[in-house]
């Protein structure tokens, strides 16, 4: 029987390569994000597949969209959180005050990464299929390790806590909720335009696997945490990164 995927930040990277998994699988596949053109691009690569632009940083606009995805489907079987970022593609502001700066970037990745996740959680939760809903996190490794982006690696631990009491909330209603926590991926827009060759040596090198990730690799364990053979996983951190985050 095919499921209703709700996948906010779906229009590229591994939020697509979720979508296109879920879809091969025949699930109905909403996508959620900012950019209309981007969204209506990937749903149309997609069968079957809707989108819907929205900024799920603004509660109103969140609210509106969960309103659409009830009307329009009811139960929402499976929802990804592969909205985020480090904030290097958002519109800089210019500070003087490098305290205000820091304030700028701490509040912008929280923004992107945190409470997109939690707006639309919280406007959806009675909405998931009861028993055999998924909520699924993007985490990063980062929120282990740190990174050279502490404000992003902050914003994505603090996924983990929400997603620890969402899990003990929603158990009993038979819904899972996991994160999965990737490393470096290729063919996002994480790092811009390309990923600096400095960058992918030194990750691979942290692997046990000789290679940075894919987001295939991702995408098909959120659709693994998302099946009925994950049912009794819940509360979880997944690592996608080839060992990266035991080689510190």
């Amino acid at each position: 029987m095919a499921r209703t995927v709700v996948i906010s930040g779906g229009g590229t990277g591994i939020g697509f390569a979720a979508a296109e998994v879920f879809a091969a699988d025949g699930d109905r596949v909403v996508l959620l994000g900012r950019r209309e053109e981007v969204l209506a691009r990937a749903a149309a690569r997609l069968p079957g597949a809707a989108h819907h632009a929205v900024d799920l940083t603004e509660p109103e606009r969140v609210r509106r969209a969960a309103a659409f995805v009830e009307r329009e489907y009811g139960t929402v079987d499976v929802l990804v959180h592969s909205a985020g970022g480090n904030g290097t593609l958002e519109e800089r502001g210019e500070y003087a005050d490098p305290l205000e700066t820091l304030a700028h970037e701490w509040a912008l990745n929280f923004r992107l990464n945190t409470l997109t996740a939690v707006l639309l959680t919280e406007a959806l939760r009675d909405h998931l299929a009861t028993p055999g809903g998924r909520v699924l996190f993007l985490g990063s490794i980062a929120a282990y390790r740190g990174s050279g982006l502490p404000a992003y690696a902050a914003a994505k631990a603090a996924l983990h806590p929400y997603a620890f009491g969402l899990a003990r909330e929603l158990g009993p209603r038979g819904v899972t909720v996991n994160v999965v926590a990737p490393g470096l991926v290729e063919e996002t827009e994480f790092f811009g335009a390309a990923i600096p060759e400095e960058t992918v040596r030194r990750r691979v090198a942290e692997t046990a696997t000789g290679r940075v990730a894919r987001p295939g690799d991702v995408a098909q364990t959120l659709h693994w945490l998302a099946s009925s053979a994950a049912g009794h996983i819940t509360a979880q951190v997944v690592q996608v990164n080839g060992g990266a985050e035991r080689s510190h």
